[in-house]
């Protein structure tokens, strides 16, 4: 007997997290509209900008020593300029490699969960 599929887990291996086999996506980003495998809808959720603020987030965490430090290191000017430069390739290579894996990964809980979009009532008056 297999193992039900967890939302983070599928969502790491960029996979459905109803049946852990079909992809999420169809193209870089482009979410599919159901699964392959198991007719799952994916529309039901919107990650919006939650994967691109969470990795920006942590990718600026981890790289912002950098930023700081190498401009007020003792290198040559121009080692500090390519420095920069391959910091900056860093950051962009991160972005682009981990987005799919969160937007995934947020895709799968809000599905799993059943979220929805909130809805505000009035207060009642007593």
């Amino acid at each position: 007997m297999t193992k039900p599929a967890t939302p983070i887990l599928s969502g790491l291996r960029l996979r459905c997290g109803a049946c852990g086999e079909g992809k999420v996506f169809s193209a870089y980003l482009k979410l599919r509209e159901e699964c392959p495998a198991c007719g799952r809808d994916m529309r039901a959720a919107d990650t919006a900008d939650g994967p691109a603020f969470f990795v920006g987030f942590g990718v600026l965490i981890l790289t912002a020593p950098f930023l700081f430090l190498v401009p007020m290191s003792p290198l040559p000017d121009l080692l500090k300029v390519l420095a920069m430069i391959g910091v900056a390739l860093m950051v962009t290579g991160l972005c682009l490699w981990l987005l799919p894996v969160a937007k995934a990964i947020l895709l799968n809980l809000q599905l799993h969960h059943r979220a929805e979009e909130a809805r505000f009532e009035p207060p009642r008056e007593r």
